[in-house]
């Protein structure tokens, strides 16, 4: 039978080892958030440099400058 080790021979530790999987679990989902919401940050802030560097060459108007960064601010 269990020779009065209870469940299945690993005594309390399968449920430590569980818990310790699920916070090691929801570390990495943090840890995974973070860098995709950095990432994201990082290409709009790039793209409103680029438009910004485009309007002080002279490239674009004022205008356009204004309509580009909404449209670009509502993604």
């Amino acid at each position: 039978m269990m020779n009065g080790q209870g469940m299945g021979g690993f005594g309390g530790m399968g449920m430590t080892w569980m818990l310790f999987i699920g916070i090691i679990l929801i570390i990495a989902a943090i840890i995974l958030m973070k860098a995709f919401n950095s990432n994201t940050s990082n290409k709009s802030s790039s793209s409103l440099d680029s438009l910004k560097e485009r309007l002080a060459r002279g490239e674009i108007s004022e205008e356009e400058y204004d309509r580009l960064k909404k449209k670009l601010e509502e993604h």
